[in-house]
């Protein structure tokens, strides 16, 4: 796996900034557009906070601008990726403590479905956000908490969640160590097509064989919001 090739948060922070007084926005009319706080995006300009790739789509939809142009990533038109040949970016952070991706799915006409390996850095906790499609994050390692609607989970190595995007989401490496996630979903997380329609409301969160007897929900106190 190659190193990954994101430059730092201020960089990406700046250009949101020069991009939103290009237009003439102010931050409450990025945050409304894009669904987030006032102070969410204003970290983000100032480079406090590293946004997720989602997060990161929703802001540059508001701006009216291209998400690919935030980080390199190479357009995959081929059906088969090779674990040592993926490239691998982010959108910003420090080497060793920023959130990096490897991009699985391929692009071709009609393809909904957008795939990625996502590293997880200890602590690190995405906004809470709610958007169209679904979308499906599956433990390869590590340990996450995934909270939808309101509901706090732990998924561990082997367990899996699907649901509707259009769901408040936010999730959360409680552990002092890295976590891998396999995600899909159906927003263009890429910019190399169309969004898809809303998913029917459904959530379906599976548990590895080995501890479907574990306990659902997380008990312990609610974590602190990066916003």
């Amino acid at each position: 796996m190659e190193e990954p090739e994101a430059g730092a948060s201020p960089a990406v922070g700046e250009r949101l900034r020069e991009r939103r007084r290009e237009l003439k926005m102010t931050l409450q009319e990025v945050a409304d557009t894009a669904g987030f706080s006032v102070g969410f995006i204003s970290q983000i300009e100032r480079g406090i906070t590293v946004p997720s790739l989602t997060s990161l789509v929703a802001v540059c939809r508001a701006l009216k601008t291209e998400i690919g142009s935030f980080f390199q990533t190479q357009r995959v038109d081929a059906p088969i990726t090779r674990h040592e040949g993926r490239p691998v970016f982010a959108v910003g952070g420090t080497p060793g403590n920023a959130v990096s991706y490897e991009r699985l799915s391929a692009s071709f006409p009609g393809n909904i479905l957008r795939s990625t390996l996502i590293h997880e850095p200890p602590g690190f906790r995405s906004e809470p956000m709610s958007h169209e499609g679904e979308e499906i994050y599956f433990i390869v390692e590590g340990s996450l908490t995934l909270e939808i609607a309101g509901e706090r989970t732990i998924l561990e190595k082997g367990d899996s969640a699907h649901f509707p995007s259009t769901l408040t989401h936010v999730t959360w490496n409680h552990t002092a160590e890295p976590a891998t996630i396999f995600h899909t979903c159906t927003m263009d997380v890429f910019g190399d097509g169309e969004p898809s329609v809303p998913a029917q409301q459904s959530l379906v969160v599976k548990r590895s064989a080995a501890r479907r007897s574990a306990p659902k929900t997380l008990k312990t106190a609610k974590p602190k919001t990066t916003e």
